[in-house]
């Protein structure tokens, strides 16, 4: 008779540790694996997204940026506006004011001959 036995041998505890480590290990790989390709996916659907959002928000960047352009053109027109009517009434008035001046220094020459004209008299 032979001393082997028939049956299987039983494992020991540091390798029944060993397996349960290695199946762990796997399956972590595989887990990490597929978390991995969802990412990818994920990723690969925001990007499109993004692709797919940018033209549209150029568009409202142009057109914001024309609104600004004509709210500016707007108020520079309304300023200028403002000013001319300024500067034209300012130049009536100024017109007012000298003829005024004008007419009181002549007023004023006038009264002042007869009065300089008595004085040289009164003198000589």
């Amino acid at each position: 008779m032979s001393t082997k036995s028939t049956q299987p041998e039983e494992k020991g505890f540091f390798e029944k540790v060993k397996e349960s480590i290695e199946e762990f290990w796997d399956g972590t790989k595989d887990k990490a694996e597929d978390v991995k390709e969802a990412v990818e996916d994920k990723y690969d659907d925001l990007k499109e997204k993004v692709t797919a959002k940018k033209p549209a928000a150029k568009t409202k960047v142009t057109v914001a940026k024309q609104e600004v352009a004509h709210k500016i053109n707007t108020a520079a027109t309304k300023t200028k506006t403002a000013a001319a009517t300024v500067k034209a009434k300012t130049e009536t008035k100024a017109k007012a004011v000298t003829a005024k001046t004008k007419k009181e220094v002549a007023e004023v020459k006038a009264k002042a001959k007869p009065a300089i004209a008595k004085k040289v008299a009164v003198t000589k």
